[in-house]
């Protein structure tokens, strides 16, 4: 097998999902004319083909045995199939033989996909009753049902589909967003007073700023406007980064819910959602509010160390691995996505503010990292976030900045952790953010080159020196209000950036200073980095040992997205965009010399056996091969266009 080794666009990884957003049909065209030119760089209008039946199953029909259908409400106008056993000969390709059980019939006790299941056979047989006739009926477990009548959901067919998953969102709920029907009284008391103070400061005539005593009473004033005063960051949920809480990052399209299940099962112990858009949530995106569902094992607390810990009062048992990253442009939409997160998502670890996305699309909106450079907005959305989230703390990610050579992070730090002049002056003290992630790399250098973690290190010893300085203040006319201070007045740092083994992990945590470190290229090119962090050690895993995971990313993605024909393309589909990474793996009994650094590239090797050969091809037939192990042979009208368009490909019968 010839395996070649091409350029690989990392930048890709982030923008793919919202790269096409905002451009027309016509302009998405123009570049795909020339067909004599090779393709280079970024897929941003990727198409993935579509994934049905050759007969569509009406579904009257679908999830009843033979004898049972429903009557058609749309009868002989009906432009589906409504003989059960025509579509299961010729309407349907054969069952996956890739399990011997169907993964949601055997966590659920019956499957939703019904007749449509690519592994109905297992969860399938035909009767034959007194009479000579002949059915064919669906199996159901009788027990493991029971278990799910138990559950809360379970009288709500929608939400009693997804049994094993926390933060699902009735569809009556996103309608209700849709139509603007859902209330946000904390937003809009709040950006009634952000209004205020804004004509108070500027005056509509352009008259005097108010006094600092005058500032606190209209603060004072606002805090009494609420029906139930918004919780004090003091008053919320404690957080808890140490050693033994590895983190993974959010990830644009990769970081989904089978992937992140697998990450957990192999030790993480923080985990975030893809970033998602605040406008599209507030509206009731479909797509956008499924970013925030998540497994149960992620509603699990975190592991913890009562030795470690540095926060008084922390309660383990409230804490949970999962959190949701949002991203916004203006306050009044971030401050309306938290308040219904926080409304309809019970299981939130944290709600994080995206301020390092460097895509194209979202840096032009002024969201992302744009509000690097927009400091003053960027604490009142913070501020906002902490006034209407309930007990779920705040976070903030940020870069070292916009441009190269031109760190801003620092002064950035400053003003979230102590609050502006103004605010400090007022009395108005701290943002109330629990916790700062910093991604050791400014907008302008995107995923190249390696991160700075001196500046890193720098921006921890500054956490570190305005934690004294906030303790030194103690007792005396400038000391912070307790009530305004996260964590018992801790702000957690975490790094970010090529963190790829336990030594890189280790050595950030000792060296740098940081309460944790956030792992993202280095889980989807190896997710048992975990597990090295956990044993302190590097495991050389075996090319089964590989495989099984990817065999269990397909099991939690069957789960996720149904076992029907559409939810087989979907796994495939984000089992080939992991694939993408995962083959950049070189064993570790391959290499010449240790730590590995994320950012080289081995060149073209041939494994210890076949199967770790394949694994490591960067060719996207290689990696469909390995979907077709466990998903069987890709349909006709499927497409695969990696993100790097020099591999692009698509299906050949």
């Amino acid at each position: 097998m010839v395996v070649t080794r091409s350029a690989v666009d990392d930048d890709a990884a982030e923008g793919a999902k919202h790269a096409d957003q905002g451009r027309g049909e016509e302009q998405r065209g123009k570049r795909g004319d020339k067909k004599d030119k090779k393709q280079r760089g970024q897929n941003t209008a990727r198409q993935f083909g579509s994934s049905k039946d050759a007969l569509q199953l009406c579904s009257s029909v679908a999830i009843y045995n033979e004898f049972e259908a429903k009557e058609c409400r749309f009868g002989d106008k009906c432009k589906f199939e409504h003989n059960l056993r025509k579509y299961l000969s010729e309407g349907k390709r054969p069952d996956l033989e890739t399990f011997k059980i169907c993964p949601i019939y055997e966590a659920r006790g019956k499957c939703n996909a019904g007749w449509k299941c690519r592994l109905v056979s297992t969860h399938s047989e035909e009767k034959e009753h007194p009479d000579g006739r002949k059915e064919l009926v669906l199996k159901e477990d009788p027990e493991r049902i029971a278990k799910l009548q138990t559950l809360k959901n379970a009288d709500d067919e929608e939400l009693g589909n997804e049994v094993g998953n926390v933060n699902v969102v009735s569809a009556q709920a996103k309608i209700d967003l849709n139509r603007r029907k859902t209330k946000t009284p904390k937003s809009d008391a709040y950006l009634e007073y952000l209004n205020k103070c804004w004509e108070q400061d500027h005056g509509k005539e352009g008259g005097p700023q108010p006094s600092n005593t005058k500032a606190k009473d209209a603060r004072d004033d606002h805090r009494a406007s609420y029906i139930s005063p918004p919780l004090l960051p003091s008053e919320k949920r404690r957080l808890y980064y140490g050693p033994e809480t590895p983190v993974l990052a959010p990830l644009t399209t990769q970081g989904n819910l089978p992937f992140r299940r697998l990450c957990v099962s192999l030790g993480a112990q923080v985990t975030w959602s893809e970033m998602a858009m605040s406008l599209p949530l507030i509206q009731g995106n479909k797509s956008e509010w499924a970013l925030a569902k998540a497994h149960e094992s992620e509603a699990t607390p975190p592991a913890f160390s009562a030795k470690n810990t540095v926060v008084d009062n922390y309660d383990n048992g409230r804490d949970m691995k999962f959190g949701v990253q949002i991203a916004g442009n203006k306050p009044w939409n971030v401050l309306k996505a938290t308040e219904v997160l926080t409304a309809l998502c019970p299981h939130l670890r944290a709600i994080d503010l995206n301020c390092g996305c460097p895509i194209d699309l979202v840096y032009r909106q002024g969201a992302g990292s744009a509000l690097l450079d927009a400091r003053g907005k960027l604490e009142k959305m913070l501020r906002g976030m902490v006034a209407v989230s309930n007990e779920v703390p705040i976070t903030v990610k940020i870069r070292m900045g916009v441009k190269d050579n031109e760190p801003t992070a620092d002064r950035l730090v400053e003003r979230v952790v102590l609050g502006s002049q103004d605010a400090r002056a007022s009395g108005e003290g701290p943002c109330g953010v629990a916790a700062i992630t910093l991604h050791g790399r400014s907008r302008q250098q995107r995923y190249t080159r390696s991160a700075d973690w001196g500046y890193i290190s720098e921006t921890a010893a500054l956490i570190s020196r305005l934690h004294k300085q906030q303790a030194e203040l103690a007792d005396t006319a400038n000391d912070v209000d307790p009530r305004h201070l996260p964590n018992g007045g801790k702000v957690y740092f975490v790094g970010n950036g090529d963190c790829y083994s336990h030594a890189d992990y280790h050595s950030h945590m000792d060296t740098h200073k940081v309460d944790s470190v956030m792992v993202a290229r280095g889980a989807l090119i190896k997710p048992w980095v975990f597990e090295e962090i956990q044993a302190n050690q590097y495991l050389d895993k075996s090319s089964s040992e590989r495989l099984r995971y990817v065999e269990d990313f397909v099991r939690f993605g069957l789960e996720t997205w149904g076992s029907d024909e559409m939810g087989v393309g979907t796994t495939r589909r984000f089992l080939l965009e992991w694939l993408s990474f995962a083959c950049r793996y070189t064993p570790v009994g391959l290499l010449e010399h240790l730590p590995p650094n994320i950012q080289d590239r081995a060149p073209a090797f041939r494994g210890r056996d076949d199967l770790e050969t394949l694994m490591a091809s960067d060719n996207y037939r290689d990696w469909i091969k390995i979907s077709d192990m466990f998903l069987g042979k890709a349909p006709e009208s499927f497409k695969f266009e990696p993100k790097h368009k020099s591999n692009a490909y698509e299906a050949e019968g």
